[in-house]
């Protein structure tokens, strides 16, 4: 079916008042960018805006726009009028032009995605943000075929229980250490390392399995997760309508240190009013000192309310907070009820475990 030019008039013209925040365009952007193969959402945006995560304000876009935006495809272009004093951005989606006799169908194309999927691609299933104890209760494998110690791909293997409607494709997990937040040590989750995949073959109790991925040494004890279906890829980055202020708590891919590009686990999540899409800035977590003239206090007390996320640092006399330095970006990209998983998307300076991040 072709597709005519299409002029969304829902992503019109931004009107600044004296109140609003200014988006700012960015120095020599270009008045018009064609969508090509490997564009992605928050690239684009950069092309036109210094602060990409605005999106959504020069676009008009509603909360539920936002959630499920219009998709965007490659050779649609997307345009910049400023003609009225006013920044315009409106989406022409291409043209096909036919011939007496001649009937052109365009290619099927895939929409664009906000963020580099290859990079987070492990992280849409696995690993894995678990309650506290939820392993306990998930099934297990209690035996393998011909009394295999290690299960690899091929082999089958015997779960205590998994019943007709449970799903037929599971992953495999081990509990691999508590996510704790630095500021309160309460444990935010557990944190699973992904082993493999399974596929059921018998449901009942016991109920039996091939092994049909290993990424790691599969063992009896280890437990079943179900896969889940609902993965998002396509939303729009934008800012938390609320303060949110947490920490990084993890860094993944074996470095001390991130950068952009890198994956991190902050200390919010769901329950803290964080959703996909989020974009938070990073900083680096001011340290308390000892004002060199004064002569009281030693150590910082430390008082939180009721929720970690209203929690208030409280200094004895003498002591001082350095102020957080801001050194980077990053989008939330896969939510748990306490924990993020997030791509950092800039970065002024190295990423460390227990930088700081907050709304932007």
């Amino acid at each position: 079916m072709f597709r005519n030019i299409i002029t969304l008039l829902m992503f019109c013209c931004i009107s600044f008042s004296i109140h609003a925040e200014e988006v700012a365009l960015r120095n020599n952007h270009p008045d018009r960018h064609v969508v090509v193969k490997g564009d992605t959402l928050w690239g684009i945006s950069a092309k036109f805006l210094k602060d990409p995560w605005q999106w959504p304000k020069v676009w008009r876009l509603n909360r539920a726009q936002i959630k499920n935006p219009h998709l965007i495809y490659p050779g649609d272009v997307v345009v910049l009028d400023t003609s009225s004093g006013t920044p315009r951005l409106s989406l022409l989606h291409e043209t096909v032009t036919l011939q007496p006799g001649v009937v052109i169908e365009p290619l099927e194309k895939s929409a664009i995605s906000t963020i580099s999927l290859n990079v987070i691609a492990p992280f849409l299933s696995q690993p894995l943000v678990i309650e506290k104890d939820q392993l306990s209760s998930s099934p297990r494998i209690i035996a393998g075929q011909d009394n295999r110690v290690v299960l690899s791909p091929g082999t089958r293997i015997y779960i205590n229980k998994i019943t007709e409607g449970d799903g037929l494709n599971w992953f495999v997990y081990r509990p691999n250490g508590n996510l704790v937040d630095p500021d309160t040590n309460e444990i935010l989750g557990v944190e699973a390392q992904y082993l493999g995949d399974a596929k059921i073959t018998k449901y009942g109790e016991p109920a039996s399995a091939d092994i049909t991925k290993a990424k790691e040494e599969i063992f009896t004890k280890d437990k079943l997760v179900p896969t889940d279906d609902k993965i998002i890829t396509n939303f729009v980055p934008h800012a938390p309508d609320t303060a949110i202020s947490g920490r990084i708590i993890n860094i993944y891919g074996g470095v001390a240190e991130a950068g952009p590009e890198s994956i991190v686990s902050i200390s919010r999540g769901a329950k803290d009013g964080l959703e996909i899409g989020h974009v938070l800035a990073i900083s680096r977590y001011g340290k308390v000192i000892k004002d060199p003239e004064s002569t009281k206090g030693t150590e910082p007390v430390v008082n939180y309310g009721d929720k970690a996320a209203t929690s208030k640092l409280v200094l004895e006399p003498g002591m001082i907070k350095l102020p957080d330095e801001r050194i980077g970006l990053l989008m939330v990209f896969r939510v748990f009820d306490r924990v993020s998983y997030a791509l950092i998307m800039q970065a002024s300076q190295p990423i460390n475990k227990l930088d700081s991040v907050q709304t932007p």
